[in-house]
Parts: C-alpha cells; structure tokens; sequence
C-alpha cells in the first residue's frame, strides 16, 4: 500500500482519502426554473482560463426554453472596454436525477453529441427567495457565487464564502468580482 502511496504522489495523483473533498457535494433538493431564470450577477469565482479577459461586471442570464433547456448567455467587461459574450445552453444533467444537476455547453450546437463539451453546473445553495446562489461542479474546480444584484451584503458573502469552504472549495482562491 506505501509503494502505490509513493507512486501517486510522486504522479501527482492524490488518493480520495487523503483530499479533504473526497465527500460527494450535495445539491439543492429542487429549483424552479422559471424563479431562476433571469440576471444574476457575479460576486466571486475561482479562477478559470474562460474568464482571463474579465475584468469585471460579469453578469448571467437564463432563459427556459419550450424544449425544457435553459438559454444561458455569459458578459463580462474587456481591459478595453468592450463586451464579451458568450451564449449557450443549460439541460438536466440526468433527466431522472436532481433539478440542481445541470450540464451547460457554450459549443456550437453540431457539437453536442460529444460529451467533453459538457461542464458541470450543480446548483450547490440557493436563497429560498432565490436572490443568491452558490454554483459549482464536484470536482470543485469551479464556483461561482451570484446574486440578483450587482451586490452582496457582507454578513451573506461571509457566509456563502464558509458554506462553499465546508464543502471542500479552496475558497483562498477565490476572486471578487468588480461590480459597480
């Protein structure tokens, strides 16, 4: 058991028992789609290589589709001023699993038979009056905490930040997002 022990570590591959966020991520137990639809602004994320060129007032808004799916559209703010945009779409994940388990794709859609072009959208807390909302994937690579305005109060940032840190989330590394 040590010698396989050595040769994870020295891969770089680190057994489940020995992570501290080897416990599996619960979800919300339901989500009405249509009271989550609409603009949510970002608060806080991990970083990521598909928001480098954000430099703020990044926003998200969903749409329900007639299909079931949700529209997403992603902005942000460039160094130079400008817009970026990105539009995709939101399913269940499984259709017989949780509401909160979402897969998002932003590939074009002749690309959505491949399965890697799916990511991960677990709907991890959400406000009973849906005014803030902790996302994020169970691999716990990816969060982001949104709220309906472009403004969260301390005292409930404080709390979502120690919520996704109980879950596992290095929340050390999260980044505030500019929002005024």
């Amino acid at each position: 058991m040590r010698q396989i022990l050595w040769v994870a570590l020295l891969f770089g591959w680190t057994p489940a028992f020995l992570q501290g966020d080897s416990k599996p991520l619960e979800v919300v137990p339901t989500v009405d789609f249509n009271q989550y639809a609409g603009k949510w602004y970002e608060i806080a994320r991990l970083p990521n290589s598909f928001q480098d060129q954000c430099t703020g007032h990044v926003t998200a808004t969903y749409m329900v589709e007639s299909d079931g799916r949700i529209k997403v559209i992603n902005e942000c703010q460039l160094r130079n001023g400008g817009v970026d945009r990105a539009e995709g779409v939101a399913r269940l994940a499984d259709e017989n699993g949780p509401r909160a388990k979402l897969k998002v794709r932003f590939a074009p859609w002749i690309l959505s038979v491949l399965p890697w072009v799916w990511g991960d959208y677990w709907i991890l807390a959400l406000a009973p009056d849906y005014s803030y909302v902790i996302v994020g994937g169970p691999d716990r690579k990816y969060l982001w905490i949104l709220a309906r305005n472009p403004k969260l109060d301390e005292a409930t940032y404080t709390m979502l930040i120690e919520k996704a840190k109980q879950m596992g989330f290095p929340v050390e590394r999260l980044i505030r997002t500019k929002q005024d």
